[in-house]
Formats: structure tokens, sequence, C-alpha cells
């Protein structure tokens, strides 16, 4: 490593710590050059191959995951910082189950999990991406999973709105 200042390359750390919201080890650092400080991230190289639905094999990536969480979670309660802690406790748990590769199937699921627990509408939109529903009775089944009695509701008045036709 080197001094983004003077580029010298006899450095010091002057205090590391733990930042979990992005999986790394935060550390300062010290040019013993310049005396320049800067901080730096250490991440740990995950190693975990995604299967995609059409069998190819790719790196998992954390900024895709990020991506899609935010794109299932805009306009709702969910803030931009707790989309990034909720990728990285994701890919701790990757981490942690210490498996070498997953499929797109099992990672969905995770995702799910924990979108249902947050917010049922960045639920059901990760859902109908993930899932790639084919009609409105697949989606009235997601919802149904979540909101038992709306969902029963909802399906009563559209069953009902198509009588009317």
């Amino acid at each position: 490593m080197k001094c983004p200042y003077c580029h010298h390359e006899e450095l010091k750390v002057t205090d590391s710590r733990d930042a979990p919201e992005v999986n790394a080890i935060r550390r300062r650092r010290e040019c013993l050059k310049c005396f320049q400080r800067f901080t730096t991230f250490e991440t740990v190289e995950l190693t975990v191959q995604v299967q995609k639905r059409d069998g190819r094999y790719e790196d998992f990536q954390q900024q895709k995951l990020i991506k899609g969480l935010e794109a299932a979670c805009r306009h709702t309660t969910i803030s931009h910082e707790h989309v990034i802690a909720l990728a990285a406790k994701i890919t701790g748990d990757l981490l942690q189950r210490q498996v070498r590769e997953i499929d797109t199937t099992e990672l969905g699921d995770i995702v799910m999990q924990h979108l249902q627990a947050l917010d049922p509408i960045a639920y059901i939109r990760f859902a109908c991406v993930y899932r790639r529903f084919k009609d409105i009775k697949d989606l009235m089944d997601a919802l149904q999973a979540i909101h038992p009695k709306d969902a029963a509701h909802a399906r009563k008045k559209s069953v009902a709105k198509n009588e009317e036709k």
C-alpha cells in the first residue's frame, strides 16, 4: 500500500475498527514520510459463485444485491443506509455459511425473508421480479402469504368486479 499523497510505501496503522455495515475493517493510517493521515477499508473477498437460472455461474457481487434491494425499496420507509446494512447482513450470512456456491433461488429466498420482515411493499416488488409472476393469481397468492385477510378481501373485490362486466 502506498500513501495517496506522496506515494511513499512506509505507513503505520494508528487505529483499527470493525465496520460491520460494509463487512470491512476500517483502518486509520499515517504516512511515515509526509505524515498525512487517511482511512482505508479492508474487506474480505467473498468467493461465492451464484448459479443463474440459465445454468451460468458468476461471482457474488454485493453491489448487484444492493441495486436489487434499492429497486424494491424505492419509495418505501426503508432508507438507503438500511439497504446497505441489509446487503451487508446478507453478505455476512453467506460468509458465515461458508458455502462455495448458491443458486439464485436460495439467494432470492433469503432476500425475500428479510424484506418480508421489513416492508410488505418492498417484499412484493422484489417477489414480482424474482418469482416472475405470470398472472394476477400468482400475485394474489404472494399477497395472501403476507396479509391473508387483506388479500382475501381484494380477491373477492376482483371477482365481483369481473362478474359485473
